[in-house]
């Protein structure tokens, strides 16, 4: 690798990082929104999206220009196709959270509902799984990857509840089914959210091992020791 293009990694991987951490940011600050009917941090979380979106392009437009200048192969050539794609999710990370943001805007004008579920376990675990996609990314550790797809299970799994939880309260209290249905909206969210963190620890793997496990969810097998 010329000093060139290693100079150019390390800034990139600098900047992806910085906007894993807002995106990381938005995440908490959407649901805490929610926990707390906080119209106020909603609303910063909207506008806060802004950003997210620009430093997206920035770092999708330094991608094209290290592939425009530096021509990399190999393992430079994987690394940014992985950054280009986590760069991606981390966007639609952002997206998701204004989507939960919006729904708070529409909570806080309707009475509080009494709902048999907790939004903040179910929330904990997709926040952990974005969290530890991105110690992955960083550690380059594919062990760590595994344990974020297999934990999307069990977020999907608590978000299938969820609905029948929900469905149950709209027939039982048909008078407050717009407060229900934006419960719904927000359990569909914070499940993306898990999804995200799945593909980007899907990412991470492309880029450690060179596997691709995108469309065989529930096929793949962490290699064992010494198998690779």
């Amino acid at each position: 690798m010329s000093i060139h293009l290693q100079k150019e990694i390390e800034r990139l991987k600098k900047n992806l990082l910085a906007l894993s951490a807002i995106v990381e940011d938005s995440v908490y600050r959407a649901v805490k929104s929610l926990k707390e009917r906080d119209e106020a941090l909603a609303r910063a979380v909207i506008s806060g999206d802004n950003d997210i979106d620009l430093q997206e392009v920035e770092i999708e437009e330094e991608c094209q220009k290290i592939l425009a200048l530096h021509q990399p192969v190999a393992y430079d050539l994987r690394f940014i196709i992985a950054i280009l794609k986590i760069n991606a999710e981390l966007e639609r990370i952002g997206d998701a959270t204004v989507s939960i943001a919006e729904r708070v805007l529409l909570l806080v004008t309707e009475d509080q509902v009494d709902a048999p579920f907790d939004f903040a376990a179910m929330a904990q675990k997709a926040q952990q799984m974005l969290h530890k996609s991105l110690d992955a990314l960083i550690s380059l550790d594919a062990g760590l990857a595994y344990d974020v797809i297999t934990a999307d299970n069990e977020v999907d799994a608590i978000n299938r509840e969820m609905y029948g939880q929900i469905e149950e309260c709209i027939r039982r209290d048909s008078g407050r089914v717009n407060s229900f249905i934006h419960l719904m909206g927000v359990s569909r969210h914070i499940e993306r959210i898990a999804d995200h963190a799945s593909n980007i620890a899907e990412d991470v793997i492309y880029l450690v091992e060179g596997r691709i496990l995108r469309h065989h969810i529930g096929e793949y097998r962490r290699p064992e020791p010494g198998s690779e």
